[in-house]
């Protein structure tokens, strides 16, 4: 598997909102820890118990095609017949536990650091859509 440069940048992007929470694809987890997808799913298999319903979920096929609908680069999931896992950001931090090398340790704090940014990045705009929300209401009255 090819080395992936990481840093912020290319982690918000893999970023999504899924049932009203920030998640990561099982796939783009894998590629930015370096092992396949199967390597990757197996291993929190083995520690199932660490990742619970709020910490990991499987998308049904209608979030599946709107993920590939709004994300290009997703199109090879469109013909996958499994359906992806996603981790919230407490799922993330639980793989640091399972996944042991020095670069994981390393990949999961960037990816921690990242939920963090966006989180901070979608708050600090909320004040800005409510101004934008209330004068339309305005103009429409």
């Amino acid at each position: 598997m090819q080395e992936l440069m990481v840093n912020e940048s290319n982690i918000k992007e893999k970023i999504h909102n899924i049932r009203n929470q920030q998640v990561m694809l099982d796939r783009n987890l894998a590629e930015l820890y370096g092992v396949e997808t199967k390597v990757f799913n197996q291993a929190v298999k083995r520690n199932i118990k660490r990742f619970p319903q709020n910490y990991r979920f499987q998308l049904n096929n209608k979030e599946k095609n709107q993920l590939v609908t709004n994300c290009d680069w997703l199109n090879s999931l469109k013909h996958s017949s499994s359906l992806p896992y996603v981790f919230t950001e407490q799922g993330v931090s639980m793989l640091s536990a399972i996944l042991k090398s020095d670069k994981a340790i390393d990949v999961s704090i960037k990816i921690i650091d990242s939920f963090v940014s966006k989180r901070k990045q979608i708050s600090q705009n909320i004040p800005m859509f409510e101004i934008e929300s209330f004068d339309i209401l305005k103009r429409l009255n």
